[in-house]
């Protein structure tokens, strides 16, 4: 019999890319210190915000928003750390909702 974690999970496809910048609330030395920023959709669910370049999460978070790097084989080490419903890539964040936004 299947975890219900096992039963919602859905593979990461295989075009994502090796690595990907996620954005944390603060910056860290250590990326084991990270503190990972989920956003909240408007239905609710619990969303992992990733970036497939680092230019990317400039251009969609700010340049002041703080981040970290790691393997894409990793997010199920995040997802145990942080339960999060839906992953998305390369989502822009609207400007008032950024780190410093409306300053």
């Amino acid at each position: 019999m299947s975890s219900p974690r096992e039963a919602t999970t859905t593979p990461i496809p295989a075009e994502f890319p090796p690595v990907v910048y996620l954005p944390v609330a603060e910056t860290v030395t250590d990326a084991s210190f990270a503190q990972i920023e989920l956003r909240r959709t408007k239905d609710g669910r619990m969303a992992l915000l990733a970036y497939s370049a680092l230019d990317r999460l400039h251009t969609c978070c700010g340049r002041q928003q703080p981040w970290i790097v790691m393997p894409t084989a990793a997010l199920d080490e995040v997802q145990r750390a942080y339960p999060f419903q839906l992953l998305l890539l390369d989502v822009i964040i609207p400007e008032d909702k950024r780190h410093g936004g409306g300053t």
